[in-house]
């Protein structure tokens, strides 16, 4: 009798765990033009940038940037009314190994002492597609200002069942030369070309 209750307890419990991300996946899941129109902020504890450049040619290498603020104004139904601004805090460069994270935020690299933030500002949102769109803007960093292009893709939105939120979030891509930024130590070794991946939510303030 043990064995069997402690059995289907198991199955209960995997039952109950299955069910849940269907549960959170159904809430997400709305057509783009659904999503309430208004003002929100970047939940930052789950938007995260990643930055890519090619090692010496041996190898693609990868870091993220946390911690994430900044706002966006969304217009479903007319994204070119939408807008953004995005900060991400330098300091907070993280590859996994503290020699070189240390080293990424000296004054030989990003210099995050005199340059504290990367900013993104849109300048232009043009959908693409249905769950699609190009966001031209300018990005800062370094102290330096430069034109940039996005390439959004809709993710999801709806109540976040954790904290009642209304959020919705999305995925982008882009790419930049650091060399124009004034970032240029090892170039070519170290690739001057800069694949960005960015995944963002953003939460409903009004």
């Amino acid at each position: 009798m043990k064995k069997t209750v402690s059995i289907a307890a198991i199955a209960l419990a995997a039952a109950t765990l299955v069910g849940v991300p269907s549960l959170l996946v159904a809430q997400a899941s709305v057509a783009p033009e659904a999503v309430q129109a208004g003002t929100y902020k970047v939940e930052s504890s789950h938007t995260l940038a990643q930055f890519g450049v090619n090692h010496f040619g041996f190898n693609d290498f990868f870091g993220t940037i946390p911690g994430a603020t900044g706002s966006l104004v969304l217009n479903p139904k007319a994204l070119d009314k939408s807008s953004l601004d995005v900060s991400l805090p330098v300091s907070r460069i993280s590859t996994t190994n503290a020699t070189l994270d240390s080293e990424l935020v000296s004054a030989d690299w990003f210099d995050a002492a005199t340059y504290p933030t990367i900013r993104f500002v849109s300048q232009k949102v043009e959908q693409t597609g249905p769950r699609t769109a190009r966001i031209s803007g300018t990005v800062t960093m370094h102290g330096v200002s430069k034109p940039m292009v996005l390439d959004a893709t809709f993710g999801g939105a709806g109540v976040n069942p954790m904290d009642k939120a209304y959020t919705v979030g999305f995925s982008a891509t882009g790419s930049l030369k650091r060399s124009e930024f004034g970032v240029s130590k090892y170039v070519p070794a170290v690739s001057d070309e800069v694949q960005i991946r960015v995944t963002a939510a953003f939460e409903k303030v009004n």
